[in-house]
């Protein structure tokens, strides 16, 4: 009997689910055994099977009971609350009412399910078209807003899907990238180069503002821990090895405002534009756009 690919690694788990299926009465569990059989067939028959899931038809016969959409809303929705360590086959079916074994009717694996999620986040980033023709620096500060808006409203995102499958929302997030940088007036590697020095500088901030973010929360809810790193700050200051911080902590006692770095959601946004409108100023005198 010929052998699909990749069977051979598995002979004691495909002989021991054909003995299952042997050995219960005819008509004891009937379907379930069979999905239960026909997705282990899958799994095996796609282990070596690189093609992005978009490539692969969508589930054939009856009407689909979960579409791709609802599983990667659903992927998101746990990452977002409970972390993306979080988002397993188990944890994704318990969300959506169903069997385990039954995602992967629609899902080869977890790389799948990182790929969906990914495209479902670049969906929400897409722009609409009327931005896109505007000058280009009001195009290019539209995406990155929302570029920005999208990774700050799923933190966990900037570290953990850097593997996943670029998808057909990849491409339309680059195309309209490209449409936005068109009239430039610059050669294609000077694009590519003002593209990547905007996406550079929007995934930096999204990521230290995360960070802040987190240790504000953290200093609210422990009142303790601040005041001991505080402590432990100022007698570091008595040492004399860090002027230019002692000068700020002189200025903050007199001060009737902190000098410090911002540590809200609106002074850090505020922050942000700044920076980009100061970046895009930069890239305009670099690159000789007007």
């Amino acid at each position: 009997m010929a052998s699909g690919p990749g069977s051979a690694s598995c002979p004691g788990a495909a002989g021991a689910l054909v003995a299952l299926i042997g050995a219960l009465p005819i008509r004891a569990h009937y379907s379930y055994i069979i999905r239960i059989a026909y997705s282990y067939a899958v799994r095996v028959a796609t282990e070596h099977d690189h093609r992005p899931i978009w490539a692969l038809p969508q589930p054939a016969g009856r009407k689909p009971r979960y579409t791709r959409e609802q599983i990667a809303d659903a992927a998101l929705r746990i990452a977002d609350q409970e972390g993306f360590e979080a988002v397993t086959m188990k944890r994704i079916a318990v969300e959506l009412g169903a069997a385990t074994m039954t995602l992967y009717y629609y899902v080869r694996n977890k790389a799948d399910i990182v790929a969906l999620m990914q495209d479902a986040i670049l969906a929400d980033i897409l722009v609409p078209d009327a931005c896109l023709r505007a000058g280009w620096r009001d195009a290019i500060t539209a995406i990155a807003r929302r570029t920005r808006d999208l990774l700050m409203a799923h933190p966990w995102s900037l570290a953990s899907l850097n593997e996943a499958q670029f998808g057909p929302n990849a491409m339309r997030h680059f195309e309209q990238s490209l449409a936005a940088v068109a009239g430039t007036g610059l050669a294609l590697p000077a694009r590519f180069e003002l593209i990547a020095a905007v996406d550079d500088y929007v995934s930096g901030n999204a990521l230290h503002a995360v960070e802040s973010l987190t240790r504000a929360k953290l200093a609210e809810e422990d009142p303790a821990m601040v005041a001991a790193a505080v402590a432990y700050g100022l007698a570091r200051l008595q040492t004399g090895d860090f002027p230019q911080l002692s000068a700020i902590a002189a200025a903050s006692a007199q001060a009737a405002e902190s000098p410090g770095p911002p540590m809200t959601e609106a002074a850090l946004t505020s922050q942000f534009e700044r920076g980009l409108q100061a970046l895009l100023d930069g890239l305009a005198a670099r690159m000789n756009i007007s």
